[in-house]
């Protein structure tokens, strides 16, 4: 079955992924050169979708904006609507009632997957509600569906010890419109929320089970690997690029340009960015749109978002940057512990082990860094932040921040 109809949530704020979504919804974070509702609705579009619901929320203007003229080049058919005072889920699905009048996918727009996930979806779409599961490498972290006889018999909410091949929810279903009236009867949870998980439990839910790649977004450091696969169906697509060497993809927009340069890709270069002189990116890395970075500055396995600035002697590596940042000369984002030992960064309070051997900092927007400073491993800064010149940052920094160096200076004459 050909699905034409979805209706997609980017109503959350996303508070693990702060300080990028002080500023964005999860759902607008900039991966590949685009937010991910973007590809999301690519996605969609590529899978026989021809209409759209987006219910929207959290700072709803800046995904509007976006989405309100065509240049965004979906060739799809969005509308939005707000979400009211219900909470949770299956609330948010729940405003697209009235909207939708035949078969429709029902998806997260914060979760990136692939036109074949959708289209098995649709294939095996069986009943009045149908959901997705894959297994994944730490069940413990998502709730996990018992399958029995094709339908789903019941869920487990993170469970301590997981079976060997757990299957997750996806967070992709296929719905009949009298779904709607479920969704909206369903009762409050203990988190004070009316949830998908608890309208599953109450539904005869066809399993379908897939092994395309899925990936949901709920730590900084998950972007790479979204960043990385979504690269990676790109298609090779180059600009201006004069006295440089090309190793691997690279992907330039319109008035891009590769100046005197050393490139190990995929690369992606978002509209009217400039890479060089003397320049060297290696790894996974996407730079946004009117970037320049310049003389003898290393890019390694990073997301800059747009109008971001590293010209002169600095190093980025396994970073992520938000709009409207600039790097003073020579300012370092180190990466790496002495010890070699696995990088641990404090998320909401919670100081969480990334399981990652190289991270450098999340970095919100409009940041700027003075000539020689420095950031430790794992380190986050809010937006609007001014670190001054020398300073090296080894812990979080609160938004809105500014933090010099006090130097004292003894100035004697030199004795003959």
């Amino acid at each position: 079955m050909t699905i034409k109809e979805a209706v997609v949530l980017a109503a959350g704020e996303g508070k693990r992924l702060r300080p990028l979504t002080f500023t964005r919804p999860k759902c607008m974070i900039q991966l590949a050169g685009k937010p991910i509702l973007w590809h999301v609705l690519s996605n969609l579009k590529s899978a026989g979708v021809r209409r759209a619901v987006v219910v929207v929320n959290y700072m709803e203007e800046t995904v509007r904006e976006y989405f309100k003229t065509d240049k965004t080049g979906l060739g799809l058919s969005v509308e939005f609507i707000t979400q009211g005072s219900r909470y949770g889920t299956a609330a948010a699905f729940a405003e697209a009632a009235g909207k939708i009048d035949s078969t429709f996918y029902a998806v997260a727009g914060d979760v990136i997957s692939t036109p074949k996930a959708l289209e098995q979806l649709g294939r095996g779409h069986e009943g009045k509600i149908s959901a997705v599961l894959t297994e994944v490498e730490h069940p413990e972290q998502y709730g996990i569906a018992k399958v029995e006889n094709g339908f789903i018999s019941r869920f487990e909410e993170k469970p301590a010890k997981p079976p060997a091949k757990a299957l997750v929810n996806c967070s992709l279903y296929a719905m009949e419109p009298q779904m709607f009236k479920a969704m909206a009867g369903v009762k409050k949870s203990s988190r004070n929320e009316y949830e998908m998980t608890d309208v599953l439990k109450s539904q005869k839910v066809c399993a379908l089970i897939t092994d395309e790649y899925w990936l949901d977004m709920g730590l900084p450091w998950q972007l790479f690997d979204a960043n990385k696969f979504l690269l990676s169906q790109m298609p090779e697509k180059r600009g201006k690029i004069e006295n440089s060497t090309i190793k691997g993809k690279v992907v330039m927009e319109e008035g891009s340009e590769i100046i005197d340069s050393y490139i190990e890709g995929p690369l992606y270069v978002g509209q009217n960015s400039h890479i060089g002189p003397h320049s060297y990116i290696r790894g996974v890395t996407s730079v946004g749109t009117d970037c320049a970075i310049g003389d003898s500055t290393t890019l390694k396995n990073s997301i800059l978002f747009d109008h971001v600035n590293a010209k002169h002697l600095t190093y980025v590596g396994d970073s992520i940057v938000g709009s409207g940042c600039n790097f003073g000369s020579a300012t370092q984002i180190a990466n790496f512990r002495f010890d070699a030992g696995s990088i641990k960064a404090k998320v909401q309070e919670v100081v969480i082990d990334t399981q990652r051997k190289k991270l450098g900092a999340i970095i919100g927007d409009e940041v700027k860094m003075g000539v020689l400073s420095s950031v430790m491993p794992g380190k986050m800064i809010g937006d609007h932040c001014w670190i001054g010149a020398n300073v090296m940052v080894s812990e979080n920094v609160e938004r809105n921040t500014l933090i010099e160096l006090e130097q004292k200076l003894k100035i004697s004459k030199i004795k003959s």
